[in-house]
């Protein structure tokens, strides 16, 4: 990575990680994948049961393959019935996000088809550690929106077998498909349960 570009994102890492402080929540930088990667599993304590909901972020580190190499239980829904892997999630030590978008004053948004993320995220599991790139901090509320829309929900659009027009067109048509993947929106302004809510910033672009 250029060097102008390492410092810059060290330097607005850290005003993200001073409005993720004043909302109830922790924010750590990561230097790189390697970084994230440790600060997670310290994190993480072992023995652990910790899910997922569709964290690409969460793979790209490694994280998912050293969980599954230790000492942890990880819940794999892709071996479980629906209903059953979402109502483990919500039982869970600890929930694997990313974001679609964060403010750099520390405000996140999340889309989701199914809900299962979401709620997750609001409600459930006893941590929630997000993994999120630099690539993802916005300016403000409006332009995460707009991110989260019109780049995460056309991308992640292209893996799975839909018809909506963002996975044909690339942007967001505020669609009422039936295979719509932006059903519910979430908003994360404020924690009441101090360091519930831990986010990772890594200085890379990773997840969508």
């Amino acid at each position: 990575m250029n060097e102008m570009i390492r410092k810059r994102n060290e330097q607005l890492a850290k005003t993200v990680i001073k409005g993720l402080q004043s909302r109830n929540m922790s924010g750590y930088y990561a230097e790189d994948k390697e970084a994230a990667l440790k600060q997670a599993l310290e994190l993480i304590p072992e023995g652990s049961t910790i899910a997922m909901g569709g964290c690409m972020s969460a793979g790209e580190i490694g994280l998912i393959s050293a969980l599954e190499a230790g000492n942890y239980h990880y819940i794999d829904r892709s071996k479980m019935d629906a209903r059953a892997g979402l109502m483990a999630a919500y039982d869970a030590d600890i929930f694997l996000s990313s974001a679609n978008a964060i403010t750099s004053d520390g405000v996140m948004v999340n889309i989701d088809g199914n809900s299962n993320r979401v709620s997750c995220i609001a409600q459930g599991p006893r941590k929630v550690i997000f993994i999120v790139g630099m690539n993802k901090v916005c300016a403000d509320l409006d332009s995460a929106m707009k991110r989260a829309r019109n780049v995460a929900a056309p991308i992640n659009a292209q893996r799975f077998d839909i018809k909506t027009p963002c996975k044909e067109t690339g942007k967001c048509f505020d669609c009422k498909s039936p295979d719509t993947i932006c059903c519910q929106f979430l908003i994360t302004r404020y924690s009441r349960h101090t360091d519930r809510i831990q986010v990772i910033l890594v200085n890379d672009t990773i997840g969508y």
